[in-house]
């Protein structure tokens, strides 16, 4: 039988905002439970409350320390938290176009190396995962995805690079994501997607939401050129699927 989760906790999080916290670990039970009391916060319009951003395990919650405040928002927010969460919205999916290897994925080799398996392998195995969006961070619009075979697993770099290219889709312990800007990473690039998760000029600005399901499919350098220039002009190279 599983092990019950955890009650959530209210944590203060500076003098306008606070943390639900939901549980202490990485898993997926405990983030579809933030994304269902996201949804639940948001249908219930409490006063104050300005922005939420889901996380891994917790929700955090601005307001406006004008029209309320931390003890009576804290109590809202847990009567919330013990109803029943609503049903889970339909789901968005995405298929996402990756180059693989290369001058797009230049850790690709090194890490088909270190798990024993072929570089093709590698791609066959992350082209065959079904991943969710669980939550965005870091840059904005950097999506961090659940859903990796455990047989690609692998620790953060112990020399993590100061720059690496947009659209960079890299592996870092049991995560995979994409890199919605040059930053810097400590994660393994295995490839590259030409699409553009944000944009600060486009409607919607960031593409991928929490909750979102994803798959990845390969593509050489010439297709990744041809929806790279596609990308550029303001298309949505990505494809979503009809749920």
């Amino acid at each position: 039988m599983a092990s019950p989760l955890p009650d959530p906790r209210i944590l203060p999080s500076g003098d306008t905002a606070l943390t639900v916290e939901f549980g202490r670990t990485v898993d997926t039970a405990i983030n579809a439970r933030v994304l269902a009391f996201d949804r639940t916060v948001a249908a219930a319009r409490l006063a104050g409350v300005i922005e939420t951003v889901p996380t891994y395990r917790s929700l955090l919650v601005h307001y406006d320390p004008v029209a309320t405040g931390f003890a009576d928002l804290s109590r809202k927010l847990l009567a919330l938290a013990r109803h029943p969460a609503p049903s889970e919205e339909s789901t968005r999916r995405w298929r996402i176009p990756v180059a693989y290897g290369g001058a797009h994925g230049i850790d690709l080799d090194a890490l088909a190396e270190r798990h024993g398996i072929t570089p093709d392998e590698v791609v066959r195995r992350h082209t065959s995962g079904d991943y969710r969006v669980t939550m965005l961070g870091f840059t904005p619009g950097y999506s961090y995805l659940s859903g990796l075979d455990p047989s690609l697993a692998t620790p953060r770099r112990n020399d993590p690079r100061t720059e690496t290219p947009a659209g960079t889709i890299s592996i870092g312990g049991i995560q995979t994501g994409i890199q919605c800007i040059a930053a810097p990473s400590g994660w393994h690039l295995i490839g590259r997607t030409p699409v553009r998760t944000f944009h600060p000029h486009r409607e919607p600005m960031f593409l991928l939401e929490p909750g979102d399901a994803v798959t990845f499919f390969a593509i050489d350098a010439v297709e990744f050129a041809a929806s790279d220039a596609a990308a550029a002009a303001g298309e949505i190279v990505a494809e979503q699927i009809a749920p």
